[in-house]
């Protein structure tokens, strides 16, 4: 315990107390000394009660953050403030993160691709809304009642056996092309990577069951089975954020943090 209280000199080896940023005796700086010397890095602050934009690498890695100090910050692939030059399915002038009130607010700018936005657990949509999991594009559409009447002689369509349906799942592919569709049975589907209702074996982020899709009582529920990368829905006009909410722009992945 006597000897915790000092510290020994590296050049002289004479006991220094503990504290001192100077040996007594050589005048050698102590560890002490040394960290006083330490220059602290230089960087923008953080303002209290506003946010920032961490975006998200590979592996779930933490990158470059964008502060939001001012009253509006444009973030696009060639106009505003936060910008990502490389990336094609960003407009020019894609989104706008902005303060009303003390409330942090993205709008989109009139782009191609939309902002998508990370729900929490589940969340009421319409018809025609639509989300994202793992790599792949999803709209909510309704379907269209079709009654089954012969040709003008008598004779029907032949075709698959027909099932009582509410709604489709559309995948839209690259180009606004249509994929595969999905009708639903006993009002639900599950989206994921194996044994669903739509299943996506090759895409390594999308969950074994990620994302269920459910009409009830003339509600769409959109419900996210606690995957591992998250459920994003296509926001109409603008969206309010909080604290660790994600934001999709073209290929970039944003999280929220505000300070107290």
């Amino acid at each position: 315990m006597e000897q915790a209280r000092y510290y020994v000199c590296k050049s002289c080896y004479s006991q220094v107390p503990s504290g001192h940023k100077f040996c007594g005796k050589c005048g050698t700086p102590t560890e002490f000394g040394e960290e006083g010397l330490e220059t602290d890095y230089y960087g923008s602050m953080q303002a209290s009660g506003k946010a920032k934009l961490i975006l998200i690498k590979g592996e779930g890695m933490d990158g470059i953050s964008y502060h939001l100090n001012s009253s509006e910050h444009i973030a696009g692939r060639s106009e505003g403030a936060i910008l990502f030059t490389e990336d094609q399915w960003l407009s020019p002038k894609h989104a706008n993160f902005y303060y009303n009130e003390q409330d942090l607010f993205v709008r989109d700018e009139g782009s191609v691709n939309g902002i998508f936005y990370r729900i929490r657990g589940s969340l009421n949509i319409s018809f025609g809304s639509t989300f994202m999991c793992g790599e792949q594009i999803f709209r909510i559409d309704q379907v269209d009642n079709v009654e089954e009447e012969p040709d003008s002689d008598g004779t029907y369509f032949y075709s698959s056996p027909k099932h009582e349906s509410s709604f489709k799942i559309v995948q839209i592919l690259e180009g606004g092309v249509t994929g595969m569709v999905v009708h639903a049975k006993e009002n639900r589907i599950v989206v994921g990577r194996e044994g669903c209702d739509m299943n996506f074996p090759n895409d390594p982020y999308i969950s074994g069951h990620h994302v269920q899709i459910e009409h009830s009582s003339g509600n769409v529920i959109l419900t996210d089975l606690d995957s591992k990368n998250g459920t994003f829905v296509k926001i109409d006009q603008e969206q309010k954020l909080g604290h660790g909410d994600y934001v999709f722009l073209g290929k970039q992945l944003l999280r929220v943090e505000i300070t107290p």
